[in-house]
C-alpha cells in the first residue's frame, strides 16, 4: 500500500516537518508546516490530508481547544473517541498512550 502511495501523482508526502498551524473553519484548508531540519516555514493548501506523528502525540495544536486529563493525554468521553468538541474525535495515542504500536492506533481510528 505504501508503494502505491508513492507511485500516485496526486499525493504529496512532506517529510521532516511539524504542523505549526492549521486553517480553516468548517473544514481544515490548509497547515503551516515547520522545517525540523531546516526552520522553514510555508503554507499549505490541502484537499485531504493524513498526519503521521511520532510516538510522542504532538496534540499543543489542540491545547486549549480541547480538554486534557491529567495524564496529560486528550480527554475522550467514555470508551469512545469523542472529545470535549462536537465533531472532533481523537485516536491512538493522543487519547491513550499505553500501548504505541502502530496497529493499535489504526484500530482506534477505525471506531
Amino acid at each position: 500500500m505504501q508503494n502505491r502511495a508513492f507511485d500516485n501523482p496526486k499525493i504529496e508526502f512532506v517529510f521532516n516537518k511539524t504542523v505549526e498551524r492549521i486553517y480553516g473553519h468548517e473544514k481544515i484548508v490548509g497547515v503551516r508546516p515547520h522545517g525540523t531540519l531546516d526552520g522553514s516555514e510555508t503554507n499549505l493548501d490541502l484537499e485531504g490530508r493524513f498526519i503521521a506523528i511520532r510516538i510522542d502525540p504532538r496534540t499543543h495544536l489542540v491545547h486549549g481547544k480541547l480538554d486534557f486529563n491529567p495524564e496529560g493525554t486528550t480527554a475522550v468521553q467514555g470508551r469512545s473517541s469523542r472529545t470535549s468538541v462536537p465533531g472532533v474525535f481523537a485516536a491512538g495515542d493522543v487519547p491513550n498512550p499505553t500501548y504505541r504500536q502502530a496497529g493499535t492506533a489504526a484500530g482506534s481510528g477505525t471506531l
